[in-house]
């Protein structure tokens, strides 16, 4: 079951509400078989353009492509695509076997291949032995894969999944999360994904495009949105709970000297800086700990102290006012005084005064497919 076309192609897609553009020119093309995931929080026009690719929403502007075929103006069940929702959708009068056959029987599929290609959808998410039941017998992992294998058995050109781990717990995220890369890999798939989890983004994509107010802020490698974050908005959505007002004392390429609360930090420029200037660091909590013996660092204040097994999240205070929050194996208690460290390439500086995200990208960003 490969992808049957060579690339998905969205060309200034906008769509709006009345006066509210909830999706603004995204320009994007995604290659056969790769997985990309769409990702940002609430209201950041995610679901609206897994919306508009099914069809579910017609488009207020611009076109979507399957290579040379525009496909925007075709009705939802022409387009050839499967759709795996948030809350399953699936038939309770059904059993799981009847839910999996049901757009087979729609299509008009033949009984005899019918019943072939759900038995094989089923084994493949692993319900063989469930096919019997009804949904409300299922575990909501259960349920998940029959829609997912209901979306799968059609064979569709490109599989459409709008945040389809939240209703799940902690334990069975993690196992669905495995499950569906294994499939989009077996099976050769073209998967769009919808999330607002960071971390199920960066297991799961070969792109990720991270969103706000129906704008694209980036698009990349998870390596790349994790570790080059584009803008303050970016970095703050992947993890960077700290964003530190800091002073530019010298610039070396793009490295920089700074001064924070007092205390000397190095950096890396990502606002085009310059020396004398303000900037805005950025840190993750897992970047930032406690300096070893001896070492001068920055002073902070502990506040708040939180078990998190191995190690403890922090939460301290600089002299300047400022709240920082860090990681360490140190034990550590409210009240004490620490300096607190951390490696240059990790701190990343943007302009104080810079945009904390862009406007539409004009033209189209390529992402080239990438063989599992």
């Amino acid at each position: 079951m490969m992808s049957r076309f060579s690339t998905l192609r969205l060309d200034r897609v906008s769509r709006s509400f009345g006066r509210h553009a909830a999706l603004k020119e995204l320009g994007l093309e995604i290659g056969g078989g790769e997985f990309v995931a769409l990702l940002g929080p609430s209201g950041c026009g995610k679901s609206t353009a897994l919306n508009c690719l099914a069809g579910l929403l017609p488009l207020t502007g611009g076109s979507i492509w399957l290579d040379d075929e525009r496909i925007d103006r075709i009705a939802p069940e022409r387009r050839g695509f499967g759709m795996v929702f948030q809350n399953y959708a699936l038939f309770p009068h059904l059993t799981v076997r009847g839910n999996v056959a049901f757009g087979l029987k729609m299509a008009k599929v033949p009984k005899a291949e019918a019943t072939r290609r759900a038995h094989r959808a089923l084994e493949m998410v692993q319900l063989t032995e469930h096919a019997h039941k009804r949904p409300g017998q299922l575990s909501g992992g259960q349920q998940q894969r029959v829609a997912i294998a209901r979306a799968i058995v059609l064979e569709p050109r490109l599989v459409l999944m709008d945040e389809p781990l939240s209703n799940l717990d902690a334990s069975l995220r993690l196992e669905m999360r495995t499950e569906i890369r294994r499939l989009h890999q077996s099976l050769g798939l073209t998967t769009v994904y919808v999330t607002h989890d960071q971390e199920e983004a960066l297991s799961l994509a070969d792109r990720l495009v991270v969103l706000r107010d129906g704008v694209m802020q980036q698009v990349g490698t998870p390596e790349d949105v994790y570790g080059r974050p584009a803008n303050r908005y970016v970095a703050g959505f992947m993890g960077y709970r700290n964003m530190l007002d800091v002073t530019v004392t010298a610039v070396d390429g793009d490295g920089l000297s700074l001064r924070l609360a007092g205390a000397a930090l190095s950096g890396v420029d990502r606002g085009r800086l310059t020396a004398g200037g303000r900037g805005v660091a950025a840190l993750r909590p897992e970047d930032l700990d406690v300096a070893g013996d001896g070492a001068v660092g920055v002073p902070a204040d502990v506040e708040v102290v939180e078990y998190h097994g191995r190690e403890l999240a922090v939460q301290a205070r600089l002299s300047n006012g400022q709240q920082v929050h860090f990681r360490t194996g140190r034990r550590l208690a409210p009240g004490e005084r620490v300096e607190l460290a951390a490696d240059p390439e990790r701190v990343l500086v943007f302009a104080p005064d810079g945009p904390q995200s862009e406007e539409p990208a004009e033209g189209l960003v390529r992402l080239k497919a990438t063989t599992p």
